[in-house]
């Protein structure tokens, strides 16, 4: 089967353990991510299957119907906001969904929490070029870990707090908020008084149209001039322009974040300013996530390819075919 494989930033997938499952194919990978629609067709034109690296590749009614090889579509990761399923039942293409993975991001976003708080890339920095000791960090233990959506990634952050002895206070909807009371949490009353208390505030909710912009201007506003904001779930949890504006306003004083409205990222303003720290959405970039996205992935477009689908996301297709 001829596959192709978009968007391997860093040339990583051939060198993963699970690349050998794919022997005997005809495999093609590119590096980059490009959206314009006839390129995209171009690299696609001869496919009959695609393993999408998470959502960097948009599939849409107008792309599908230039490509009337494909047979089938791998996800890695669970999320698939990026492919129009509907369409893809129309065209007969299976799509089949992918797993998660909570530890890679978990460990991420308190690596996140650590730098900015002792200012790690700043010291670094400092001591390239030849100073010794150029500020002041400020500690955890103590202060109030603030976890907004106390899911698989938020339980093991509040965990994390836990044992750098921070005061862990929750916010989020009705099952967030049973659950971490369930173990042993603190939570908030309310949205403001959540956003008000939190010395670190990290963002662990899943993006859809109900959460979208759900941190609001007004929110950050109420912050700390000392907190921290984290953000390794979604940009568009955070109202357009918002955070940039509340940066340079002082509340909060500080963010990371690994997630941006566009991405890749060719620049953004957080870039621009001293107190954030910005990584590329590298959250789930990591060798033991890599290769359980990927080992899955191959083995449900194996199982495809062997008349037995599984993990298939758009189950009509199926019906169509049959």
């Amino acid at each position: 089967m001829r596959i192709v494989i978009p968007d391997d930033y860093q040339d990583a997938v051939r060198g993963l353990e699970c690349f050998g499952k794919l022997a005997g194919h005809e495999v093609t990978v590119y590096h980059d991510t490009v959206t314009d629609e006839d390129v995209l067709a171009e690299r696609f034109k001869d496919a009959e299957a695609l393993v999408l690296i998470r959502e960097r590749t948009a599939i849409s009614e107008a792309l599908l119907t230039k490509l009337p090889k494909l047979k089938v579509i791998a996800q890695t990761g669970k999320g698939m906001p990026h492919i129009d399923l509907a369409a893809c039942t129309r065209h007969g293409v299976l799509v089949t969904s992918g797993v998660g993975s909570s530890e890679a991001t978990a460990e991420l976003t308190w690596a996140l929490v650590l730098a900015a708080r002792r200012q790690l890339p700043a010291e670094v920095a400092s001591m390239k070029a030849g100073k010794w000791q150029s500020r002041l960090g400020t500690g955890l233990h103590g202060r109030t870990l603030g976890i907004f959506g106390y899911g698989r990634i938020g339980t093991m952050v509040a965990g994390f707090g836990r044992a750098f002895g921070m005061r862990v206070l929750v916010w989020g909807r009705e099952g967030s908020l049973t659950r971490a009371a369930a173990d042993g949490y603190e939570t908030a009353s309310s949205q403001q008084a959540f956003f008000e208390q939190a010395d670190v505030l990290s963002l662990h909710i899943k993006l859809s149209k109900e959460t979208t912009g759900i941190v609001t201007a007004a929110d950050l506003a109420v912050m700390k001039p000392t907190a921290l904001l984290v953000n390794t779930s979604r940009a568009g949890l955070i109202e357009a322009g918002a955070l940039e504006a509340a940066l340079k306003a002082g509340r909060p004083g500080m963010a990371a974040v690994d997630v941006y409205e566009t991405e890749p990222v060719v620049d953004h303003p957080l870039l621009h300013m001293d107190n954030v720290i910005c990584t590329p959405h590298i959250g789930y970039v990591e060798q033991d996530s890599y290769e359980l996205y990927f080992g899955t992935a191959f083995d449900r477009l194996l199982a495809f390819i062997d008349g037995h689908p599984v993990e298939v996301a758009n189950m009509d297709v199926v019906s169509k075919k049959d």
